[in-house]
């Protein structure tokens, strides 16, 4: 699918039609097929197959300079489900003309640009632009981490009282989406970097114009990274341990128990013995006896009692 944007007088004005893209239009693209494609090939003469380099699932970030454009791959966060999140790489393309964004999906990160609700947004602003998508997926990284942690908390909760696999399932998978977080805003980061060190670069300023207020702003996206970053590593360190706090409970709790089922084993082994020597042909004590079947029991009940006192002094349970 391809949307094109352009600010008219203030006024963010959309339209299916590549052919009426003009000088300072933002064209979107979502998961594009060939056709589309070759539309945007043959309206800014970028390859096809550097097109397509946004699509790759497993594409990392990073930039890539040309005469005629700058390339971009970003990661950005999505959410799977209510325990899933993951990235999915965001390829932006600078060109003399036009900003062109390409995603496999529909992206929180462009929501507030797509719907104008940025009051300092402008298609025509192509490096304010870009830095505004930047600092956007910082704060929707941070955002998704809170709401990780904040998940986390409710999880152990539940640990608490009960130990259920599933909770153990959500937890592995919160932990898998924070490893995705961690590379993707290491590499993120990495980009910016790259970005702040073009300023000034003569052979790119038709492409990167970096005025003041975009210096500022990017030194901004890279302080919200690097908060970023160190809120994942922190959420991280917190999950693991965690989850091996709660791993060494069950293994112990697992210990309590075996240890209990043990004990009883052999104090119900006491009687067994006991009645075992008075079922033997031989002469014994009480078999005479008419109360002797009770004596016997309570020969084998007073050896139980004291070997539970024995295993009791022992700390056996």
């Amino acid at each position: 699918m391809i949307t094109v944007y352009k600010h008219i007088e203030e006024e963010l004005v959309s339209d299916s039609t590549v052919s009426d893209a003009t000088k300072g239009s933002w064209v979107n693209l979502v998961n594009p097929d060939p056709d589309e494609l070759s539309l945007i090939n043959i309206l800014t003469e970028i390859p096809t197959d550097v097109l397509k380099t946004a699509l790759d699932m497993e594409e990392r970030s990073h930039v890539e300079l040309e005469d005629n454009y700058i390339f971009i791959v970003i990661n950005i966060p999505v959410i799977r489900g209510n325990d899933m999140y993951d990235t999915v790489p965001l390829g932006i393309f600078l060109t003399p003309d036009f900003f062109i964004t390409v995603c496999l999906e529909e992206s929180e990160v462009l929501y507030p640009f797509i719907s104008n609700q940025i009051s300092t947004f402008y298609t025509y602003k192509k490096t304010r632009f870009l830095f505004q998508i930047l600092y956007r997926t910082a704060t929707m990284f941070l955002r998704y981490l809170q709401q990780i942690n904040r998940r986390t908390d409710d999880i152990e909760v539940q640990l608490r009282h009960t130990t259920k696999n599933k909770d153990f399932f959500q937890l592995l998978e919160l932990q898998k989406s924070m490893t995705y977080f961690t590379s993707a805003l290491r590499t993120n980061g990495t980009v910016m970097e790259r970005l702040l060190r073009l300023r000034g670069h003569s052979s790119y300023k038709h492409l990167l114009k970096m005025y003041e207020e975009d210096e500022d702003l990017l030194e901004d996206v890279i302080i919200e990274n690097k908060q970023a970053i160190e809120m994942v590593e922190m959420y991280s360190n917190i999950l693991m341990n965690m989850m091996n706090a709660f791993t060494s409970i069950i293994s112990n709790n697992l210990n309590l128990v075996m240890k209990m089922l043990a004990t009883l084993t052999i104090a119900m082994a006491v009687p067994t013995i006991v009645f075992s020597l008075w079922g033997t042909n031989v002469p014994l004590p009480f078999q005479e006896d008419p109360e002797g079947f009770y004596e016997v029991i309570g020969v084998a009940l007073v050896f139980s009692i004291i070997a539970i006192i024995g295993m009791w002094k022992k700390d056996l349970f």
